[in-house]
Formats: C-alpha cells, sequence, structure tokens
C-alpha cells in the first residue's frame, strides 16, 4: 500500500469526522490542569474523584452552548458579544483573556520543557524554545482542515492517563465507592483543590474557541449560518453539536479522572501529598509506578501540551480579532490574515519570554487562575443571555435544560472566583 493510499484511509478513519467537542475537551486537559489533577489526587487520593462527574454536565452544557451560538449566527463569542456588551468592557475582558492564555501557556510549555528533559536528557529551555516554534509554525504555515486533523489524532494521547491505570493495583469498589461518596473535611486545603479544579475544568478560553471552531467547520464544509437555513438542517446540526460536545468532554473528564486515580493509588498511597509541577508528579510515579507508567505519563503530557497550547493562542487570537472586526480564520494565511496570527504570535513569545524571567511558571499558573477568574463569570453570563435571546438565536434558542445547567455552571463558578478571591485578599 503507497503512502497515499494510507493518508487517504487515515482521512476516512471516524476520528478525522468528529467535530470541535473532542479537541476542545482534550485541550481542557492540558499540563497545567494535569498539575491541578495531579495534585487533588496526590493531596486527597479517592475523595477528590466525585468532582469530575460533577463538572462533567456543567462544562459540557457551556460548552454546547458556545458551539451553538457560533454555528447558530456564523460568528465566533465576541463578535456575538458586542450585542451584551459595551464595547469597552468586552475588550477588557478579551485583553484579559490573553494575558491569562499567555501565562497558562508559560505554564504549559514550562511542564513540557522540564518533561522533555526527563526523557531526552536535553535542556528544558531548549525544549520549550522547540515546542513554541513548532506550535507557531504549524499554526501560521498550515491551513484549519490539515492542522485540525492533526491536533483530533493527538487526542490520542490521553489514553496514556488510563493505561497507566493497568500498570498499578486499583481497587475498584473504593474507588467507587469514594466517587459518589467522598469523605474528607471541608477546609481551606480542600476548598482550594475544588476551586482549582472547577476552575481548571471550566476554562474561558475554551469558550472562545469551541465556538471559533463551529464558524471554522461551517466555512470549510461552504455552509451558511442556520438562521439563513431550514429547521431540517438545523435540528441535525444542533443534534451533532449536543453529542459531539457529550462525547468530548467525556473524554475529557474521563482522563481527568484517571489522572486523579492514578496519583491517588500511587503518589497519596506512598505519603506523597505535595505536586507543584507536572515534573514533580512524573518523577515520583517512577520509582512508585514502574518506568512505564512514568514514561506513559510523561508522554501525555507531551501530547495534550501539543493541542492545549494551540488552543490557549487560538482563542485569544478569536477574541480579540472578532472584538475590532479583523480577520480570522486558521484556514487564511499570515498575508491574508496578519493581526490574527500577529496575536498568536505575541502569545507563544511572550509566553517563551517568561521562561527567561524571574516570573517562576507556577506563579504564572496562579495569576492566571486568578484572571480567569474575574473573566469567566461575566462571559459565561453573557453566554446564558446570548444563547436565550431569539433575536440572536432565532428559533434555536437554549433549552430550558440547557439553561439549568448552564445557569448552575455560572453559579458555580461565581462561588469559586469569590473564593478565591478572599482567600487571595486575607
Amino acid at each position: 500500500m503507497n503512502l497515499s493510499a494510507i493518508w487517504a484511509r487515515i482521512k476516512r478513519h471516524p476520528l478525522s469526522r468528529v467535530g470541535p467537542g473532542l479537541v476542545t475537551g482534550v485541550a481542557d486537559d492540558d499540563p497545567s490542569g494535569i498539575v491541578t489533577y495531579s495534585q487533588a489526587g496526590a493531596q486527597f487520593g479517592f475523595n477528590m474523584l466525585w468532582t469530575m462527574p460533577f463538572a462533567y454536565p456543567l462544562m459540557s452544557a457551556i460548552q454546547i452552548l458556545c458551539a451553538r451560538i457560533g454555528r447558530v449566527t456564523g460568528r465566533g463569542l465576541s463578535a456575538n458579544m458586542k450585542l451584551a456588551f459595551p464595547s469597552s468592557v468586552l475588550i477588557s475582558l478579551v485583553l484579559l483573556l490573553l494575558v491569562a492564555n499567555v501565562l497558562n501557556i508559560a505554564a504549559d510549555i514550562a511542564a513540557m520543557g522540564e518533561v522533555a528533559q526527563l526523557v531526552t536528557g536535553v535542556n528544558w529551555h531548549i525544549m520549550t524554545g522547540i515546542f513554541v516554534l513548532l506550535t507557531l509554525c504549524l499554526q501560521i504555515l498550515i491551513p484549519y482542515r490539515h492542522y485540525v486533523f492533526f491536533l483530533k489524532w493527538l487526542s490520542l494521547s490521553l489514553l496514556a492517563y488510563g493505561a497507566v491505570l493497568f500498570t498499578v493495583h486499583v481497587p475498584w469498589v473504593k474507588v467507587l465507592w469514594s466517587t459518589f461518596f467522598p469523605r474528607f473535611l471541608w477546609n481551606a486545603d480542600s476548598a482550594a483543590v475544588v476551586v482549582g479544579v472547577f476552575g481548571t475544568t471550566i476554562s474561558p478560553y475554551l469558550f472562545f474557541w469551541q465556538a471559533s471552531q463551529e464558524v471554522e467547520d461551517m466555512n470549510l464544509r461552504n455552509q451558511s449560518s442556520l438562521l439563513e437555513n431550514g429547521n431540517a438542517e438545523g435540528f441535525s446540526e444542533l443534534q451533532r453539536i449536543k453529542w459531539d460536545t457529550w462525547s468530548g468532554m467525556l473524554y475529557s473528564n474521563v482522563a481527568a479522572y484517571c489522572i486523579i486515580l492514578a496519583t491517588a493509588v500511587t503518589l497519596h498511597a506512598a505519603g506523597v501529598t505535595d505536586i507543584n509541577t507536572a515534573t514533580d508528579a512524573a518523577s515520583a510515579l517512577r520509582p512508585l509506578a514502574g518506568e512505564f507508567a512514568f514514561v506513559l505519563f510523561a508522554l501525555g503530557i507531551l501530547g495534550v501540551g501539543l493541542m492545549g497550547v494551540p488552543v490557549l493562542a487560538g482563542s485569544a487570537a478569536y477574541a480579540l480579532s472578532e472584538v475590532f472586526g479583523w480577520r480570522s480564520s486558521l484556514e487564511d494565511s499570515a498575508a491574508q490574515a496578519g493581526k490574527f496570527y500577529s496575536i498568536i504570535a505575541i502569545s507563544l513569545l511572550g509566553a517563551l519570554a517568561i521562561q527567561y524571567s524571574p516570573i517562576s511558571p507556577m506563579k504564572a499558573l496562579f495569576w492566571s487562575a486568578v484572571i480567569n477568574g474575574v473573566v469567566a463569570v461575566p462571559l459565561m453570563v453573557a453566554i446564558m443571555t446570548l444563547s436565550s435571546k431569539t433575536s440572536v438565536m432565532g428559533a434555536h434558542v437554549a433549552t430550558l435544560p440547557m439553561k439549568i445547567l448552564g445557569w448552575l455552571a455560572t453559579g458555580v463558578m461565581a462561588l469559586a472566583a469569590l473564593y478565591l478571591f478572599v482567600t487571595w485578599i486575607f
């Protein structure tokens, strides 16, 4: 079989036909998210497993609404939010998103570089530079239709965390019981971890990315917005979005669940309860679970990092470009969408510069969480408002179950942000 035949077969694979929900879900488990989930498992063992089934319907509802807004209107989230926010407020929120994303990218590439050093022995500063330049070149030089195909196949890297569980003993009865009936004291430490998990799982950059990817896919298939089409196509498209997003978020949450579980049965069981970096988690697994588990965990971090970093950079570029009406598509060349790609370049190179500054990547991650706490709640209120307006969505307004789950998710994030600020100030 020649290479062209192999390529054609790969392109016909079901994985290549799934929508933006898969890429968005996997990007949610970026290296900094892995640190948060690892800390949850190491510090509290099985008693933080409940956070994943609880967060799953909440994050799915918000992401479905974002995808619906993009597909129904044919515009990204920022373009639609001009209807809900004054320009000055929207610009401020999007600029904060850009700063938060740069800090998050800085933490992610630091984790990738440090893990790559563990695996290859090459200095982590060199490896971070390689990862940034690789990501930047891929986003600028490869059209969307090919680039997103690459991202979908990278999603398989999350399977590494499920595979880790086959290398260790797991008391499944105890695991299932603890998932639904956890036992832990609600104090400052446990509350901080819960806030961190929800803040990592429901993140503003994912809102913008999935809405814009629906627009990219729509344009790629030469379709028009659902407001311009009949109800028959609208129903099938919204059904596709629903199942694509529910399945993508399920994949993401199951992987996060596996990370918490893997660190619980290894690190927590061995008395290792403090994880500050992805390298700490991978290194601690090596003597406890063996070389194979270490390699799987490390490769998973590198794989999801190669997905999460471009999503972080791309989401900020979509958001800011739509605010100012700039051309914004990964299908366009750099000459056609220069400002859009400039934002991506600034995000990645700014994050790389942080590696050579006195700013600690973990400090960058903390400030990213603070800023995301500021941005998430008003954005979610706007998403809920837009998705419920017939003037925006026509006949495709959010259903009652989606409204209930969406507002519940907004309330949870508001409480998380409030707690974050209270602990930060006092």
